[in-house]
């Protein structure tokens, strides 16, 4: 077993030819059994057939419960390309991928996620443009074959956070996309431990260029995206880049302490030029206990999530803890 690590490996680049140009490849998995060497063997196939650059393929595991890293050992043994990253527990894909995209050395970086539904054919559309200069190019989904029902909602929500975003962010993008060594460098330097990458694609602000595709559906296995996780990546994505719902809470409280103020005010004035016709009645006393008590507890939430993101860049924790590495070149 390899030395365990918690920090970046050496930023020295590997002996390449004169001209010759490094891609690195980054594949999070976590219980991806049945998918891994399918997605290695696609990738592997993508280079041999554009044959000009040295590529290597990095994948990083969140401590799967099945033979994940068991293949990726063989697959690492039989090919010095493929590099692979254990961690210590499952750290979840926001952080694990990030990272795994720190460690490469590539004077570009493809991230691809190893369920298959990034198509690995994909890389030649992307090299291409990136050799026209672009320094990020990203793949946008433009239908997908799963469910009408969540693809719709993941469309009303990157159609919500655009709108709410002080950014202009790229819809129907998942991170699938390249991007140059100048952005990964700039990652480096954020140093943030729990990141919102699609986010930061847009907040860095580089010119990008993007390909649609088709999104396939996922053919073996389950995911392991539950409700919870998908919350936390939605809510991640309007904390770090919208103040909007801190300012509507402002906004509202005003609003509705003004027609509260002319509705007490109509009140009074009924009630003593009808004094014995005009009864209050219980009715609108529960209905507006409730529709306040639920409006505070809303804005309770939108308040504890922002100071939850506020704790995590606080803490200040790394993105994951390594238990071992497989054909990384030892640290300088």
């Amino acid at each position: 077993m390899e030395r365990p690590s918690a920090c970046l490996v050496s930023s020295r680049e590997p002996s390449l030819a004169a001209g010759e140009k490094l891609i690195s490849v980054v594949s999070g998995c976590y219980n991806e059994q049945d998918n891994v060497r399918e997605c290695y063997e696609r990738v592997k196939k993508v280079f041999k057939e554009i044959g000009r650059y040295r590529y290597e393929h990095i994948f990083i595991d969140n401590a799967s419960q099945d033979r994940t890293v068991a293949i990726l050992r063989e697959i690492a043994a039989q090919d010095k390309n493929v590099k692979v990253i254990v961690n210590a527990r499952n750290f979840g894909h926001i952080r694990s991928g990030y990272h795994a995209m720190l460690q490469s050395r590539g004077n570009a970086v493809i991230s691809i996620v190893s369920d298959l539904q990034d198509p690995p054919e994909l890389i030649k559309d992307f090299l291409a443009k990136w050799e026209e200069g672009f320094l990020i190019v990203i793949g946008v989904k433009q239908e997908s074959e799963e469910s009408v029902l969540f693809f719709t909602l993941r469309r009303i929500y990157y159609e919500m956070v655009g709108r709410l975003a002080e950014i202009k962010l790229t819809k129907n993008a998942t991170g699938f996309g390249l991007y140059d060594r100048r952005f990964v460098d700039i990652l480096k330097e954020l140093n943030d431990p729990y990141p919102y990458f699609r986010g930061l694609v847009s907040d860095v602000g580089f010119p990008s260029a993007k390909i649609p595709y088709l999104q396939p559906a996922r053919k073996r296995g389950i995911t392991s995206n539950n409700f919870y996780q998908l919350y936390d990546i939605a809510m991640l994505g309007i904390t770090n880049h919208s103040k909007v719902p801190l300012r509507l809470a402002t906004m509202l409280g005003f609003t509705v302490s003004f027609v509260s103020f002319i509705v007490a005010v109509f009140y009074l004035i009924f009630k003593l030029l009808f004094w014995q016709q005009f009864t209050l009645g219980l009715a609108p006393l529960v209905v507006g206990l409730f529709f306040f008590g639920s409006v505070q507890l809303f804005f309770i939430g939108i308040l504890g999530e922002y100071i939850g993101a506020i704790h995590t860049q606080v803490l200040k924790r790394p993105l994951v803890i390594e238990l071992e590495r497989l054909n990384f070149e030892p640290e300088s």
